[in-house]
Formats: C-alpha cells, structure tokens, sequence
C-alpha cells in the first residue's frame, strides 16, 4: 500500500501518471471520508477511475458508481469434474449456452421464460420500477442476458479439477439508461448552483434533495436487476451443463459478488455512502470474486478485512489499453495461440479483449495480498462472450 496523500491511498504497482490524476481529483472532493482507497487494478475511468473505492458523506457522484449499475459476478461449483469432460468435445455446450442466453450489445429475450417470471415480478414492486418502466420498456425482455465487452460465461476447472460455472454481467441497457439519466440531472444541478468542477464526470447529488433520492431509488432498483439478471443465467447455464452431461447439476459453493456499486457502511467512524467502481468488498471471511482477463487465471478469494482498504479488493485485471488500442496492437493469430484450449466464439469481435490489454491478473494479486486470500483458482475451457 501507498500513501499518495492523505486523501488517497493506492494498492496499485502498476499506475498510470493519468489514472493517478483522475484519482487525485476525486479524493480533493469535499465530502469525501476518510480517502479514496486506489485498488490494483485502477485505470482511466468515467469522471472517476475504475477500481477505486469512493466513500462520500452527504452526497453521491452518480459517474463514480458507473453506467453499468450493480455489474458482477456469480460462480457455482457443481459436483462434476474434468474427468466428466474428458474426451467431450465442448463445442456443443458452448453452442447451447449461446442459444439458451441472449448475447451482445441489445440482446434480450423473445419472450419470458417461466424461470424469469418470479425475478421480473419482484422487480416491479421494488420502489425504481417506474423510473426503469421510462427509460427501458422493454427490460423484463433483458433479464437473463449477457451484453458485451468483457462479460462473459466460462466453464471453468479449479486447482482440484472442479467444474465451475462463473459468470461476469450487469443492468445491461437499462441501468446504463438510468445511470446516463442521473449523471445528466447531477450535471444541471452543479451548474445551477455555479459549482466549479474538476470533472463534469464528478457532478453529484446532494443528501436531502428529491433528485438524490430519485437516484438512489434507481441505483438500488439496477443493483437488485443486475443481481437477478445473473442469477437467471446461472440457472440457464447448468440446465445447459447438466443437459449436456446427462445430470443433474448439484450447487456445491455458490459465490456472488457487485463490483459496480454504491451501498450505506460505516468506515473509520462515520456513516457513508460507498460507492465501489470496479471493487469488490472483502470484509474478514467474506467471499469474492476476481476474474482475469481471456484465456488468464480467475479466483475465487476470501476478504481480511483491511480497513485501509474501506474493506475493498480489486474486481478483475484492469484494463491498460482501451479497445480500440487493443485492436491495432494485437491480430487475431496470437490471440489464438494465447487461448489454445478453451472452446471460444472464435471471432476478431473478441480482439480487444486479447489478455495483453489487460494488467497481468498475477501481478494484481500480489498487490492485492493484503486484502484478500485465494481460495480456488479457476481457468476457464468454455468462454462465451458476446461481440
């Protein structure tokens, strides 16, 4: 750990001049209590950068929550092992998971399934159903889809050769929707009160006010729909899995995890609003989930409760170039040789999620000793994305 000020310490090795800044922006913030705690696998972000945690008092940067509101991951250890899979070609489950779950940017469902119906009508006697109803009509359609970009499904095989299924996805086009709409109304409301910000992207809301409400109602709505939304893949995926193997599928340990969120915890005295962007909590004994990048290492891990940290670890490998670097950097045949192996969608769609865009997951697990305990290590034979 590294004190950068008193306002913001880092778990980072590896920091880009830029990320720091941007972080250092967020930490001189008035309401924030006690600092920004920097996780190791921060990089540019929107107003405030990913993998940092934020605790504010009186007040929320809805930019520093993220568009994509409660994105996370679940992961399920099933009875079977690689010796079930062995000999199989796994390109027929890969196939089956991609039917059974809507993939990319806009997919959703062509009508509800009998799973869903239980989840979507929770979601619309929460307190937010109407915000969603207004932004995203067609969201019922969304629950149990993947999106794009780096959410994924993996079937994967731990240290002891277990089969897991783990999964990374969010609100899809409906959080991103809500998130884009209080980030407009945080925006009008400094200009209205002549706030001279460092960052547009750090407009915020303040504690008291119909428009923090109005937001808080929304984020805790997506948080609830990201959360569902995955629990709705994950039975898909091990109906799949089992159909697959001719079994039925036993939930040996189930993990689930928000990585892009804001929730009320008390930290060094004082109750805040936390909002992690790209981080997991990992108060002593809780469990997590840290996914690497494509073709890496994923793990399961346990918190030691570092209150330094405000109880936080990192959420993944972090990203050190953007996609459209990534796709002039890397070609299509290295990206085969690096994931020889694991049954993928085969695709140049998938180029700028080649693992070298990403930090290296090894390297953000030794900053991250401190903070967590790997429990399993998980490295994927199936991964299904959407381009």
């Amino acid at each position: 750990m590294q004190t950068i000020t008193g306002r913001l310490l880092s778990w980072a090795s590896i920091l880009e001049d830029t990320t720091r800044e941007q972080a250092l922006r967020t930490a001189r913030m008035p309401f924030i209590h006690p600092h920004v705690a920097l996780m190791p696998d921060a990089h540019l972000g929107l107003g405030a950068t990913v993998g940092s945690v934020i605790p504010t008092d009186g007040a929320i940067i809805p930019a520093a929550v993220g568009v994509d509101i409660g994105c996370g991951m679940a992961a399920v250890r099933t009875q079977f092992t690689r010796t079930d899979l062995a000999g199989r070609d796994l390109a027929p489950l890969h196939a089956q998971i991609s039917r059974s779950i809507p993939l990319s940017a806009g997919g959703r469902n062509r009508s509800i399934r009998t799973t869903a119906e239980p989840r979507i009508e929770e979601l619309r006697a929460l307190p937010g159903a109407a915000q969603a109803d207004a932004v995203a009509k067609h969201w019922p359609q969304q629950l149990g889809s993947l999106g794009s970009g780096n959410h994924f499904i993996e079937v994967s095989l731990d240290e002891s050769d277990r089969v897991w299924a783990f999964l990374h996805s969010g609100s899809r086009g409906v959080g991103n929707k809500l998130a884009q709409k209080h980030i407009a109304v945080a925006r009008e409301q400094c200009r209205r009160r002549f706030v001279d910000l460092p960052d547009r992207d750090l407009a915020y809301l303040v504690e008291g006010e119909p428009e923090f409400d109005a937001y808080l109602e929304a984020l805790m709505w997506a948080q609830r729909f990201a959360f569902l939304n995955r629990e709705e893949m994950v039975d898909r995926v091990l109906d799949q899995l089992g159909r697959f193997l001719q079994a039925d599928v036993e939930r040996l340990e189930e993990v689930r995890c928000h990585h892009n969120y804001t929730a009320r915890e008390r930290h060094f005295g004082r109750d805040v609003w936390l909002s992690r962007k790209g981080a997991i909590s990992a108060r002593a004994g809780e469990p997590g989930l840290v996914p690497g990048s494509m073709g890496a290492a994923s793990y399961v891990v346990v918190g030691k409760g570092d209150p330094r940290s405000l109880h936080s670890a990192p959420h993944g490998a972090g990203r050190s170039h953007s996609r459209t670097a990534a796709r002039k950097l890397f070609d299509r045949a290295d990206l085969d040789a690096r994931i020889a192996g694991v049954v993928w969608g085969e695709s140049d769609a998938f180029l700028d999620e080649h693992p070298d865009a990403y930090k290296p997951i090894d390297q953000v697990m030794a900053d991250a000793a401190d903070l967590v305990e790997v429990r399993h290590t998980l490295r994927q034979v199936v991964n299904v994305k959407g381009d």
